[in-house]
């Protein structure tokens, strides 16, 4: 083992690192740093929404005189905010900080390997992440500002650069900046497959495996899949923009003036980008899933229920969700036949989706559950999966979905079930593998108000907007000055905005306690949960290549807690079955 002892330089240990622990921080840092971002961008926006005209010197500080004369929000601004907090929160936090972080931690130390199969394509995987959020974030500091035609720039408003000053160079860099993010997830889930497919560890089979790592195995089969469309997708948009070609347009006039564009469909833009759309719905919440599963059973101090079930529900769900595309679309004069095949395949989904939910049940049915801050964070995420998937059965039957279309009832659905429960997942996962990140406990006590007022907070900003959405409120509108009929709902969006700035001020209490504690915390022992999967083997201290010695063979599978029998109320996987012991 002396090859994996070598002299380290600061570059080669925190700069361009090979070792899949340190590439895991600097994913988990990065998406924190851009949450705190696009989380402030809201914050701005929340403010014009909740107040309409009114000076704020806050605007006026982060934004300046050009974008908030006088302190009041400038409409192409609104539009340029709204459309990168959604970009910034779906893409580089929810994807690449959440899968980014887990999957590259997780993978080796669960399946027993020593590193991902590519050290260096693992590391290029983080810097073209890092170049596309370099170029993201250098777009906030164009003349013409930031993109502004929505995070799922629907041309013709992105595709011409004279419709709105945000579809000029801002729009070119958003990009090229997705283009990057592209890449870096490819190289990512392809080293996440073949990872798990070939360097698992003897007598670590599938049906061995926790429920994280196929968790992650799907979410990579899935972007290696679906991230290609989207890049074909942007490429085609690039070249209208810049070469005069006609993918997505035809038929334009401005000012009076006819543009040579023809035969072009913007339609053909929306069935791509849903394409990778909706399987990126499940690319944020499956990662997530897959944590919730690993912490519930270990504070429930019992096995997973229907870990089968379980593993089957995954694979399904990430099946149809290639076949869901449509209902983001049956606005667009979708033929209605057509409109009721997605409406079939859309409430087909939802039954793995109710597996899950009720494996989670059974599994918390009379357990002796331990309410540490993780398992706090897995059951909202089971609250906030179920509301929001409620929601979802609304939208996606074409009948039903027509009402509230465009209506910030789409909002609340989406943050609730994509937004706040991929949150919750990273949360639980941050805080139950914190001490194996750094050796160190995170402070409980901060943990639990921590997830209270979170909890408290997301519902008190994402619940109201179902009933704005059902009154017929619109979306990304700046100003209701066209619509008198909606002005006593002001009200409620007023009540939304102050719990979006109390759940934002509590999530600085969240980055103090991960930052102090990777210094200050209590020291970690090597298994403080009390967990079977191999991670809790390790020494606490970090080396390149995971174990000193041999690589521990598996002898079971993950969820053997509270078994009939055996002295402790868990079993590492390592250990072997005694003569008298089943399976299961």
């Amino acid at each position: 083992m002396s090859e994996h002892h070598h002299e380290e330089t600061f570059i080669s240990k925190y700069v361009f690192s090979l070792d899949h622990k340190m590439i895991a921080k600097q994913f988990l840092i990065t998406g924190m740093i851009m949450a705190v971002i696009g989380m402030a961008m809201s914050i701005l926006f929340r403010l014009q929404l909740s107040n309409p005209g009114e000076s704020f010197a806050v605007l006026e500080f982060f934004l300046g005189e050009k974008w908030a004369p006088g302190g009041v929000l400038s409409p192409n601004i609104y539009l340029a905010l709204v459309t990168m907090h959604g970009t910034i929160l779906i893409f580089w936090v929810l994807t690449a900080g959440l899968t980014g972080t887990f999957a590259n931690f997780l993978i080796p130390l669960q399946i027993g390997a020593r590193d991902m199969a590519s050290g260096f394509m693992n590391m290029l995987s983080y810097w073209f992440f890092f170049a596309a959020t370099i170029v993201l974030l250098s777009s906030l500091f164009v003349e013409s500002g930031p993109a502004s035609a929505g995070w799922t720039i629907y041309p013709p408003l992105s595709a011409l650069p004279q419709a709105i000053p945000g579809s000029g160079l801002g729009q070119d860099l958003w990009l090229i900046a997705i283009t990057l993010f592209i890449v870096s997830s490819l190289l990512g889930g392809l080293n996440y497959i073949v990872t798990i497919l070939n360097l698992r560890t003897k007598g670590m089979t599938m049906m061995r495996l926790p429920l994280t790592i196929w968790a992650l195995l799907i979410v990579a089969i899935l972007g290696v899949l679906s991230f290609p469309v989207l890049l074909s997708c942007a490429l085609l948009l690039i070249f209208d923009r810049t070469f005069g070609t006609s993918f997505y347009l035809s038929d334009i006039v401005i000012n009076g003036e006819a543009l040579h564009n023809t035969g072009g469909s913007p339609i053909l833009f929306e069935h791509l980008f849903w394409f990778l759309g909706h399987p990126e719905v499940y690319i944020i919440l499956l990662p997530a899933l897959g944590l919730v599963s690993e912490v519930m059973s270990v504070n429930s101090r019992k096995p997973i229920f229907g870990y089968k079930a379980m593993v089957g529900a995954l694979i399904l769900i990430a099946f149809l969700s290639f076949v869901v595309w449509g209902h983001h679309m049956f606005l667009t004069g979708m033929d209605p036949f057509l409109g009721s095949v997605f409406t079939f395949t859309t409430l087909l989904i939802a039954i793995p989706s109710a597996v899950k939910v009720f494996n989670y049940i059974a599994t918390l049915w009379k357990a002796n559950i331990r309410f540490t801050p993780a398992m706090l964070f897995a059951m909202g995420f089971v609250s906030t999966f179920i509301t929001g998937g409620l929601t979802g059965i609304i939208l996606g039957d074409s009948a039903l979905d027509i009402n509230v279309h465009d209506t910030y009832f789409v909002v609340g659905h989406f943050h609730i079930v994509m937004g706040v429960s991929a949150i919750y997942g990273m949360y639980s996962g941050v805080y139950h593998w914190f001490p194996k990140m750094y050796g160190r406990m995170m402070n409980k006590r901060l943990g639990y108000f921590h997830f209270w007022v979170t909890f408290v907070s997301a519902y008190g900003v994402f619940f109201p907007m179902h009933f704005l959405g059902l009154a017929g409120l619109p979306r990304r509108y700046y100003t209701n000055t066209a619509f008198p009929m909606f002005d006593g709902l002001t009200d409620i969006n007023e009540i939304i905005t102050f719990f979006a700035i109390i759940g934002g001020l509590v999530q600085l209490l969240f980055l103090f306690n991960f930052f102090y504690s990777i210094f200050k915390g209590t020291k970690a022992s090597e298994n403080p949960w009390g967990s079977n999967t191999l991670e809790w083997t390790t020494p606490v201290e970090r080396i390149h290549g995971n174990w000193p010695e041999q690589i521990p063979h598996v002898e079971r599978w993950a969820y053997d807690y509270s078994k009939p029998g055996s002295k402790n109320d868990f079993t590492p996987q390592n250990v072997p079955y005694n003569i008298n012991e089943s399976e299961h």
